[in-house]
């Protein structure tokens, strides 16, 4: 492992390096060989915050796309069942827009399906062909051309088929289940039908239920959750990763469509999320911070002054602040204002135990919650502002640089890349502080090990960042090209590679819950997390590696493993090569 010195040297192409394959446990050709390509859903990848080493396991889908598909789902079940585009919509539309369910269930029991779904073979009543009819809704006589009627052959009225399809599109997407107004008829009514009796307004709100059914009733597909977004993604299931980045360049869980959240699992976010909104803090501050007025019960925060309390009007209860005691039965004899001898002596006696130990937890319990939270919503702030000058960046700033410094911006890519990696790192940092807070008391070993790797990535992204935006700012107000901006160039390009397999390798880890930190790893690794600086992460931004002097592999408790000098981690002894980072013995 490299010393803390020789980390800060990012120039030092063999510094990184070894921080890739030592401190984090990877190999060094993957830091060297790293080839990664972005996401580009917009045909401009300058306008793509997501960047991604692989193909994407999902398709974004615009509600062109998204009416195409439609489109020719219902031209190739029409064709293969030889029905109406109409019923092969109504079909489609019962069984969530699944084709190979519909054939299946068709061609096992076309009866029975079109029981189901209400598409009749023939009349349940002829039309009546005469020169007039009553409507079975209004009873009013109206010529024929004025009535009309479902596949059943039930007639009604023009005027009462607009009321009842209107009524049932002004109700929601339920129209789309629409059937005939008779009350013993279960025939479907179609979108012709609606075409022909419903009025503009409800023509477009039926399209747009029926446009919107075949994301919101596929189980394959979901709208992006950001405001305002029209996007949908088509997500291929069980093929991984649940992070999804629309076009829009908002990111998300597909599967429980809050914000991307790897390393963090589904259930954990929604229990941080809870807790952030919950009153339960609320009431665990008022418990830490303060004492209820022993006479009216209500809560009262002491922030200065004297032991000497009195309750807001109408109470006005004067008390102690220590003991609770009546300020009537206190004075000089009993400790002066700033003092209680009675609450001393009561607490020797173990009067005020439970009620102080209450107390110390809330407090103890507000504090750790308090230690994660604030670092969550401070790297959330960060990564909010990385985005902010990855749009200047993009709009501004790449032109400029490239005028100043004579380069193409086809050739600055690199610097975009950077901050892409920024904003994704922040984004794994901050769930990082929700996965440390429910990471188990007891599970020493592995708390120590997540601090040392959590401290190492924040120390690698805040290198990262501060070479994205304090060292660039040099070449961006240059009044010429610079003679060493190559060299930065491959600076800032190597710290991109090395944060980005840091933090992969990382996410990887923590997913499988730290599973190679176990019984036999953990001493050999407390006491190098200890030396390497691996304690809490609070204050340790810009510490990272430890010394090379801390000598040859060092030997576990148990005889049978040896302890890997690059990343502790602990061997079976037959193992001549590290389990973790793939470093001979």
């Amino acid at each position: 492992m490299e010393s803390e010195d020789d980390m800060h040297d990012a120039n030092d192409v063999e510094s990184l390096e070894d921080f890739a394959s030592g401190d984090t446990a990877i190999d060094s050709d993957d830091a060297v060989d790293a080839d990664y390509e972005f996401i580009d859903n917009d045909s401009d990848d300058s306008d793509d915050f997501a960047s991604r080493r692989h193909l994407p396991n999902y398709t974004i889908l615009s509600e062109a796309d998204i009416l195409q598909r439609q489109e020719d789902d219902i031209s190739r079940i029409s064709t293969v069942l030889s029905i109406s585009r109409v019923e092969a919509g109504i079909l489609l539309r019962h069984y969530n827009w699944s084709v190979s369910k519909v054939n299946d269930e068709w061609f096992a029991d076309e009866e029975k399906v079109r029981k189901a779904v209400g598409l009749l073979e023939r009349p349940v009543v002829e039309f009546p062909n005469a020169r007039e009819m009553t409507c079975g809704i209004c009873f009013e006589t109206l010529p024929s051309n004025e009535m009309n009627a479902a596949s059943c052959g039930h007639p009604f009225c023009n005027s009462c088929w607009a009321g009842y399809v209107g009524t049932a599109i002004n109700d929601g997407p339920g129209c789309l289940m629409l059937r005939c107004p008779d009350p013993s008829c279960s025939a479907a009514v179609g979108q012709d039908m609606i075409n022909a009796v419903a009025s503009k307004e409800d023509k477009e709100k039926y399209a747009r239920y029926f446009l919107r059914s075949y994301i919101e009733d596929n189980r394959k597909a979901k709208w992006c959750p950001a405001p305002g977004c029209d996007y949908a993604v088509d997500y291929v299931v069980g093929s991984g990763g649940y992070d999804v980045t629309c076009r829009c360049s908002h990111g998300f869980c597909w599967n429980c469509t809050e914000e991307a959240h790897r390393p963090v699992d589904c259930s954990t976010v929604a229990r941080w999320i809870l807790k952030n909104s919950a009153e339960s803090e609320n009431m665990n501050w008022i418990l830490a911070n303060s004492k209820p007025c022993p006479k009216c019960k209500r809560p009262i925060e002491k922030n200065q002054g004297c032991m000497h309390i009195t309750c807001t009007p109408p109470c006005k209860f004067e008390f102690c602040w220590l003991c609770l005691g009546a300020w009537s039965d206190h004075g000089e004899r009993t400790g002066g204002f700033y003092a209680c001898n009675r609450y001393e002596t009561a607490k020797q006696e173990g009067v005020y135990d439970e009620a102080e130990k209450r107390r110390e937890m809330a407090k103890n319990s507000l504090e750790r919650y308090t230690h994660y939270y604030e670092r969550w919503a401070t790297n959330q702030s960060s990564r909010q502002k990385a985005l902010a000058d990855l749009q200047q960046m993009q709009n501004v700033h790449l032109e400029k640089l490239s005028d100043v410094q004579c380069q193409p911006e086809s050739q600055l890519k690199f610097i975009i890349e950077a901050w892409l990696q920024i904003v994704e790192c922040r984004r794994v940092l901050k769930w990082t502080y929700a996965y440390g807070y429910y990471l188990p008391e007891h599970e020493h070993a592995k708390r120590q090990f997540f601090e040392y790797l959590q401290g190492e990535a924040e120390a690698g992204l805040e290198r990262l960042h501060q070479c994205a935006e304090k060292e660039l700012q040099v070449y961006l107000n240059a009044e010429g090209p610079s003679k060493d901006f190559n060299e930065f160039r491959t600076k800032l390009a190597g710290l991109t590679s090395v944060t980005r397999n840091y933090f992969e390798n990382l996410v990887r880890a923590l997913e499988n819950g730290l599973s190679d930190v176990d019984s036999h790893g953990a001493c050999s690794r407390s006491t190098s997390s200890k030396s390497m600086g691996g304690g809490s992460s609070k204050g340790r931004r810009g510490k990272g590696a430890a010394s090379k002097s801390a000598g040859p592999s060092r030997n576990t408790d148990d005889s049978s493993y040896w302890s890997c000098e690059h990343c502790t981690y602990a061997n079976a002894k037959s193992a001549n090569m590290c389990q973790m980072c793939h470093r001979r013995r």
